[in-house]
């Protein structure tokens, strides 16, 4: 056995059953004489990003893959695995890799030198006895702890090299840990006594599949929860305790909540601070439970801390709990003053939400998906910029990974390549990306990889032909140059790729395309709805007024 068909052997052991890249790269070949489907995308990032969505999906419980060229392959792949590691996506990388003797030549680009800021693991494979060792190494890196991307580089005179006849890998073993219990028995004091306790719920909810735990604390409780832009759908956020997701745009109840809070328990989260987060109030008693202690304590200082598993965690506070709060608390005040501060917020929105203007407002686009498609049986994601703010304010989430979102590096362009690999790996549900004009100038190319590979995503376009979020800060270059003006008709574009595309310009004419494009997917094609909108920047960043 050589080495591909190696590695190939042990993906197939690991569950792996696609792997995204670009070639040339021999494991392309090897995978898929191992019956694992190769999906070759236009350019490397996009690759990357289906992969990370089918791990997100899954909660990473399936690895998603990604293999490509050595040097320029591996140099066009490094934004998009920055962006897994920001958001603790873990991801599989297997580059080629330049001849040993060749592999730390200035200039070429050496992945196990090159990629270390930004990855969780990285290591060379230098021989193919070692091929068994090495890949255990990096699953198991990836199945246990906080996530993020292992890199296995593979250098060209590798690949011919035999693997020992007593080959016999066996799959990684994923353990968890749980927190301290006299921190646990600390923290469930404070939860207990807290006059005005609100939960903050990052993505560690999503990949401890810790739902259960965080409803039944939060009911018994009777405590707010809100999310953050990663941890968005954790909470069904059509509960009457829930305040929605935080950002650099949210819901007026998250600050307010936040603000006005005694004690706030984060869960599964880091606290990062980041313009695409949520600031922490001053002065407040703050328990954090995250997977990772270097996040421990990291940005905001916190009175009790737990490490452990998400799920773990909160099963260990239910249980001290119980001698504590004998049963669930009345939640029906705290409702009626959530529902009071979110009432007059909408109000306020409203007019947006349902404006019959031309352009069309981004905002009633976004109502009118809303109100259009099976909200629990949809993944949905945003890209970078105003698409986000715009979007995930007034997205109501109501089922558990149905909402991927992401800020930190916020790469332009990521949504696609996520609402792809969510469709890879749940066919069953709707999946769906809301871009803007610049966005589809960093990644579009690769809805043809859509089409090509009859993978029925829906893609909803913002087109106000400007680079809208930088108008702020390029007023003279604007002005003068023209600078962030930007144009194109994407519609033909997304129907010369083999696509299904249309131009909505008539606010009446919303809600029937997107029954349109919701057909269409059913078939089997890639949609593309581009909406002619207006020039507005996303306003719903807080404080608003009324």
């Amino acid at each position: 056995m050589k080495v591909g068909d190696a590695i190939a052997e042990i993906l197939k052991r690991e569950g792996v059953d696609t792997m995204f890249g670009y070639p040339v790269n021999r494991m392309f070949e090897c995978a898929a004489a191992a019956k694992i489907r190769p999906i070759t995308v236009r350019q490397e990032r996009i690759g990357v990003h289906m992969a990370d969505a089918v791990a997100r999906v899954t909660s990473g419980k399936k690895i998603g893959v990604f293999a490509m060229q050595h040097g320029p392959g591996t140099e066009n792949a490094l934004g998009a695995i920055a962006q897994c590691y920001s958001e603790s996506v873990p991801v599989l990388v297997l580059p080629g890799g330049y001849d040993r003797r060749l592999a730390h030549v200035d200039p070429n680009f050496s992945a196990t030198k090159g990629m270390q800021p930004f990855v969780k693991s990285v290591e060379q494979l230098t021989c193919g006895a070692d091929v068994t060792n090495v890949m255990r190494r990096a699953f198991t890196q990836l199945r246990n702890g906080r996530g993020g991307p292992c890199v296995v580089e593979i250098p060209k005179d590798v690949w011919n090299e035999d693997v020992p006849d007593n080959f016999n890998y066996k799959p990684v073993i994923a353990t968890r840990c749980g927190p301290d219990p006299a921190a646990v028995s600390e923290a469930a004091e404070l939860l207990a006594n807290a006059k005005r306790l609100v939960i903050y719920a990052g993505q560690g909810v999503h990949y401890a599949q810790a739902w259960p735990q965080l409803r039944q604390l939060a009911e018994l409780l009777a405590a707010p929860v809100c999310t953050s832009l990663e941890g968005k759908s954790a909470f069904p956020e059509n509960h009457p305790l829930a305040l929605g997701s935080g950002g650099a745009a949210m819901p007026r109840a998250v600050r307010d909540f936040l603000d006005t809070a005694d004690v706030i328990f984060g869960i599964g989260c880091s606290f990062g601070e980041t313009a695409f987060g949520v600031t922490m109030p001053p002065g407040k008693t703050i328990i954090q439970a995250t997977l990772d202690p270097k996040h421990l304590n990291k940005d905001i200082e916190i009175a009790c801390g737990l490490l452990g598993d998400a799920a773990l965690t909160l099963d260990a506070l239910l249980e001290e709990l119980s001698d504590r709060v004998k049963t669930p608390r009345n939640q029906n005040a705290k409702a009626a003053e959530i529902a009071a501060v979110r009432e007059p917020w909408l109000a306020r929105w409203r007019a947006k939400l349902t404006s019959n203007e031309t352009p069309i407002t981004p905002y009633r686009v976004i109502n009118d998906l809303m109100h259009t498609v099976d909200v629990a049986n949809t993944i949905i994601t945003h890209d970078a910029g105003s698409p986000r703010d715009q979007l995930s304010p007034f997205w109501v989430s109501t089922t558990p990974l149905s909402y991927l979102g992401w800020g930190k590096t916020t790469q332009l362009g990521y949504g696609l390549g996520l609402a792809m690999g969510a469709k890879l790996a749940a066919p069953d549900k709707l999946c769906i990306n809301v871009w803007g004009d610049a966005a589809i100038g960093f990644t579009g190319m690769d809805f043809e990889t859509a089409a090509r590979y009859k993978i029925p995503i829906l893609s909803i376009l913002f087109n106000n032909f400007s680079m809208a979020c930088e108008l702020d800060i390029m007023q003279v270059s604007t002005r003068d140059y023209r600078a962030t003006d930007i144009s194109g008709h994407y519609t033909d574009f997304a129907k010369a790729l083999g696509g299904y595309g249309e131009r909505i310009t008539d606010p009446a004419q919303i809600i029937p395309a997107i029954r349109r494009g919701i057909e269409k997917t059913k078939e089997g094609t890639p949609v593309l709805l581009e909406f002619i909108t207006s020039l507005e920047v996303a306003q719903s960043r807080f404080p608003l007024k009324g």
